[in-house]
């Protein structure tokens, strides 16, 4: 089968070997054996092992599972960003975007006006009505010419980052989680980055204003993958995230400062989203059908547990870890914490997370499995299981008594979600907790254990290694007296307690292009922990050096950074527009011809005559919520300094014309068939060639 999410070919145990040292941990190019349409959605094996296990309760219900199975995945999507634009994104999808997604899917499945259409349904378990899922699948929304306009509606709002498009059960995890604005929070595996993006959000869930004071570290073992995690991520635009590229099973013991002193780095929360089988996800990755087999959950067991083990060992205690996988097999779920639970010894609990999910349809964790063979074989104990197959089937994959699965490990406290429970893929979630240090990390002072002291236990060494991937610019902090900074501070007129050390650039020597910020925690982590791991991406732009002549500063704001320091930019560099003028300035199609501004609303001509030249924030009021972007004074000019897609995030909000950026592929695409058809009949067209060298012979006379 093609490789699930983030496992990569050092962790696959089906992977072929590459040839060259270049190519090794890189992605390979995704395919498919057989188009989706002739794929045999049917495996024999899987059906066998599966039933055996008995995941669903009863023969009707294994049959609605069974036939959930071979459906297409429905679209889900949610809304991001900040509480208040979020809320009037949500208000304007609810007015607007489902009457046009109604109309589009009656004219695409051929029905009358007065048919009715199921509507987008809300994900009732997430919270604030901020998920929604569309009966449709990825493939209807992308070919079918009805629905272009939403088609490019999601595209717009996902690229702008006020939009994911994330399979549903995938939203599961960080929710349970519960991350808040201090925590220092861990993503172990965290390409593709879906996930990351929410741990991101939830550390930004209070709209105060106030940056947080936690973190949220991304990591993943694939070099390449890093790379998709930073472009996953970056639209979020967070001063309190970094990625990192390192072996999570083997993750190493890090550094900060706490309370003045360098002290073990511990993190409050942990996901570990871990490398799996995937069989989860057969509804949208269909090879699987043709691929599946128990030696796959067999050969990932022990990586599940050593990366498990090594969250719990760099977790706080009173902190909270959350497992997953989008695997359906007890081998990879249960048997995974359960093999941890044993060694803890008291340390770890699964804790009950339902309550966090209201109205969410699931099945309890298994409490009894029996492992098999590849060719299925099952075993009760381990003492059953031949000597030839002791390498494959270990004695963690085993269950404990009935008694203890329930009473002392509380297995069923963890969530399995099928297919048929509510139209999705299948998961599989649980949520522990660290109540003290794990036996073997328990230090002893003075006869007396001290847990907030207890040192982070080093994994086993390692052979020295050839760094793979892209090597880094390095991260150059400012100092204290940058002539750089002096600039940026007088001409913006930053707050006294802006950190000018939270600002660094990539490059040691030359002219600074590109000014980026991150918090303290950030920046101190980074400086105590560079030579332990490689830090892949940090901070957002939010200075960029410009070409403009005969201005104050030589920078100007950048959007992606503005949310970070638009708190401590002065009053003097806002400019407060009324609603019809931020729509003239972003419908300006000719960046050398912005609006004059005599030719603004009276409020906004008064409201510029104070400002100087140069960069400033555009702040424009609707419906009580502030909206602010990058602006840009000139002598008699004002212009917006917005992306495509972010224009049409807020010219959505406030209203305004998208009709230019509509853009209908299909009806391209038949215009340019057109053309083509047109050029050829000329060319075969005696006539037509007749007249062109009349015409020519005129000219020529």
């Amino acid at each position: 089968m093609g490789k699930p999410k983030h496992m990569t070919n050092k962790q696959n145990p089906f992977a072929k070997k590459k040839r060259n040292n270049k190519e090794k941990g890189a992605e390979p190019p995704a395919r498919r054996d057989k188009p989706y349409e002739s794929i045999v959605l049917e495996n024999e094996s899987f059906e066998t092992y599966y039933k055996h296990q008995q995941i669903c309760g009863s023969d009707a219900e294994w049959d609605q599972f069974l036939a959930h199975m071979r459906r297409n995945l429905p679209v889900t999507f949610r809304i991001t960003g900040s509480k208040a634009q979020a809320s009037l994104l949500l208000k304007l999808i609810k007015q607007d975007f489902f009457e046009e997604y109604i109309r589009a899917v009656k004219e695409l499945r051929n029905e009358d006006a007065d048919a009715l259409v199921e509507p987008p349904q809300c994900l009732a378990w997430y919270p604030r009505e901020m998920a929604w899922q569309l009966e449709l699948s990825r493939k209807d929304i992308r070919r079918s010419e009805p629905l272009f306009k939403l088609h490019n509606f999601l595209i717009s709002e996902t690229s702008s980052g006020y939009i994911s498009r994330q399979e549903a059960v995938s939203m599961i995890p960080p929710l349970v989680l519960g991350v808040e604005s201090h925590h220092k929070v861990l993503d172990m595996c965290a390409a593709p980055g879906s996930k990351t993006a929410q741990l991101i959000e939830s550390l930004h869930a209070n709209d105060g204003g106030t940056t947080p004071s936690g973190f949220v570290m991304a990591n993943d073992v694939d070099n390449n993958r890093c790379y998709m995690l930073v472009h996953q991520t970056k639209r979020l635009n967070s001063p309190c995230f970094l990625v990192t590229n390192g072996d999570s099973s083997t993750f190493p013991a890090m550094q900060y400062t706490k309370d003045g002193t360098v002290s073990p780095l511990k993190f409050d929360r942990v996901l570990c989203d871990v490398p799996c089988s995937g069989d989860g996800t057969l509804r949208k990755n269909a090879d699987i059908w043709n691929k599946w087999n128990l030696a796959q959950a067999s050969n990932l067991h022990g990586l599940q547990y050593r990366i498990l083990k090594r969250g719990a060992e760099l977790l706080e205690v009173g902190g909270r870890v959350v497992y997953s996988t989008c695997s359906l097999n007890p081998i990879e779920n249960e048997a995974v914490l359960h093999h941890l639970l044993q060694e803890a010894d008291g340390a770890l609990e699964i804790v009950e997370c339902s309550d966090k999910l209201p109205t969410l349809k699931y099945s309890n964790g298994m409490t009894y499995w029996e492992p098999a063979s590849k060719d299925l074989t099952f075993y009760k104990t381990f003492d059953d299981v031949p000597e030839s197959q002791r390498t494959v089937i270990r004695p963690g994959m085993f269950p404990p008594s009935k008694e203890e699965a329930v009473d002392k490990y509380h297995l069923d406290r963890c969530l399995r979600i099928l297919p048929h429970q509510q139209n999705t893929g299948g998961f599989f979630v649980a949520l522990l907790q660290k109540t003290k240090p794990l036996p073997w990390e328990a230090v002893v002072a003075d006869g007396q254990e001290t847990p907030d002291s207890t040192p982070i236990v080093e994994p086993p060494p390692k052979k020295a290694k050839y760094m793979r991937g892209f090597k880094e610019d390095p991260f150059v902090f400012f100092e204290e007296k940058e002539e750089v900074f002096d600039s940026l501070n007088q001409f913006f007129q930053l707050r006294e307690d802006f950190e000018p050390r939270n600002l660094l650039t990539r490059c040691k020597v030359g002219k600074k292009k590109n000014v980026y910020f991150c918090t303290s925690v950030v920046r101190d982590i980074v400086k105590l922990n560079e030579k332990r791991i490689k830090i892949i991406n940090l901070g957002v732009k939010s200075f960029v050096r410009c070409a403009t002549r005969n201005i104050e500063c030589d920078f100007r704001l950048a959007s992606e950074g503005l949310a970070s320091v638009n708190p401590y930019i002065g009053s003097q560099r806002r400019v407060m527009v009324q609603r019809k003028d931020l729509i003239e300035l972003l419908s300006c199609t000719d960046p050398t011809k912005p609006p004059e501004i005599s030719s603004l609303c009276a409020e906004t001509q008064q409201n510029l005559k104070n400002v100087a030249s140069g960069s400033c924030v555009l702040e424009c009021m609707v419906d009580d919520v502030k909206l602010a972007t990058v602006g840009w004074k000139g002598a008699m000019s004002l212009r917006a300094y917005v992306d495509q897609y972010d224009t049409m995030h807020m010219l959505r909000l406030l209203g305004g014309d998208l009709s230019k950026f509509e853009k209908n592929k299909f009806q391209d695409k038949r215009a340019a068939e057109e053309v083509a058809e047109e050029d050829e009949l000329d060319e075969n067209d005696p006539a037509a060639d007749a007249e062109a060298t009349t015409v020519q012979e005129s000219n020529d006379n």
